[in-house]
């Protein structure tokens, strides 16, 4: 986790991370752009992501809008009919229920159509600064499961299983990592394994995991 620490320092930063940063860590920012982010590439989803927020920022101005303006919007993000009808049932909920304002449990975010755990615990840790989660994307599922941390068949098992795997420390960047390192040298489609720097500790090369670090 060190060495891809410093590694990925320089790389293309995940969509929603970029959200997560431009806005100033924004909770409502956050959790849109990373519903609008599901199976959806990071170029589209920002720019996705960037159309949607100049028509309306706020969970109000959003919930006001009709789902075929938020279609055309966030167009042609990944099963865009379904996140639109997602986002403005997500701001009503937000609106009539939580004053405006995004919980911070997973109990209350997963009320919320459209999200699951993976939403929940990128909204906890990127906005909510929470150091308990770890969220677990298929990046995340195939990188962890290549480096034999885990023996996993579902991104939700990969969750449970990180948490007795890895090192609490590390648990709030470990999305923000492999995501990184998965979209960069550890790909799903021919991994650039030449140029992985952690390839000495991936059982994929045949060599043995060695530790936690």
């Amino acid at each position: 986790m060190r060495t891809l620490a410093r590694e990925i320092d320089g790389l293309e930063l995940p969509a929603v991370e970029k959200i997560s940063e431009a806005s100033q860590e924004d909770p409502f920012q956050v959790l849109i752009g990373t519903l609008l982010s599901a199976r959806t590439q990071d170029a589209t989803t920002a720019a996705a992501s960037e159309r949607l927020f100049k028509a309306a920022s706020t969970p109000q101005a959003m919930a006001a809008l009709t789902v075929k303006r938020i279609e055309r919007l966030i167009y042609p993000v990944s099963f865009y009919r379904n996140k639109a009808r997602h986002v403005k049932a997500t701001c009503r909920i937000l609106v009539e229920h939580f004053d405006g304002r995004v919980p911070g449990t997973m109990e209350e975010l997963l009320t919320l159509p459209g999200v699951g755990r993976k939403t929940a615990n990128l909204v906890l840790i990127l906005a909510f600064k929470s150091a308990r989660n770890i969220c677990v994307d298929t990046h995340v599922h195939r990188i962890s499961n290549r480096l034999g941390w885990v023996k996993t068949k579902t991104p939700d098992e990969t969750e449970q299983a990180l948490y007795a795997a890895t090192a609490r420390e590390w648990w709030p960047s470990i999305n923000l990592y492999l995501v990184t390192w998965g979209q960069n040298v550890c790909r799903p489609v021919y991994p650039r394994c030449g140029a992985c720097v952690i390839r000495e500790w991936c059982p994929r090369l045949g060599v043995t995991v060695v530790g936690r670090s």
